[in-house]
C-alpha cells in the first residue's frame, strides 16, 4: 500500500510459529532452557537481584539456594491441561545461577515476591572483601 511505513517481517517459507520460535530462541547463554530474566544492582550496601517470575506461586514453585558462593533461583511453571488456540507461555523448570561477590553475607540473604517479581537481597560486608597481607614462612 503506498505510504504504508509499517515494518514488515521478511518472508519465511516455514510455518509462522516455527519462524517466531527461532527469533525468540528459548535457550539462555549457558544453554539452559527457559532461563529466568534477571536484573542486578547495588543499593545501600546491598546486592539486589530481581527475577521476572509472573504467574508462579513463590511459596510452592520457587526455590532459592546458596552454595559454593553462588545463588541459584529455580522455579517451576506447570501447564494446565486445556485446549488452546495459541500459547506463547513457557512451561517447565526455570533455573538461573549467579556468582555472588566475595563480600556477600550469605547468612543474611532474604527474598520477597510481589506482582510477578522476585527480589533477593544480599547484604554486602565490605570489611570481608578488604585485602590482607599474607605472611610468608621459610620452609626448609
Amino acid at each position: 500500500m503506498p505510504g504504508d511505513t509499517t515494518p514488515k517481517k521478511p518472508f519465511s517459507p516455514w510455518h509462522p510459529d516455527l519462524s517466531d520460535w527461532f527469533e525468540n530462541f528459548p535457550f539462555g547463554r549457558s544453554g539452559e532452557q527457559n532461563p529466568i530474566r534477571i536484573e542486578e544492582f547495588e543499593q545501600d550496601g546491598t546486592l539486589v537481584v530481581q527475577a521476572e517470575l509472573p504467574g508462579i506461586d513463590p511459596e510452592q514453585d520457587v526455590q532459592i539456594t546458596v552454595r559454593d558462593h553462588s545463588l541459584t533461583i529455580q522455579a517451576v511453571r506447570t501447564e494446565e491441561q486445556r485446549e488452546k488456540r495459541r500459547s506463547e507461555f513457557r512451561y517447565g523448570t526455570f533455573t538461573r545461577t549467579l556468582p555472588l561477590p566475595a563480600e556477600a553475607d550469605e547468612e543474611g540473604i532474604s527474598a520477597g515476591y510481589a506482582k510477578g517479581l522476585l527480589t533477593v537481597t544480599v547484604p554486602l560486608d565490605t570489611g570481608r572483601a578488604a585485602a590482607r597481607q599474607v605472611r610468608i614462612t621459610r620452609q626448609e
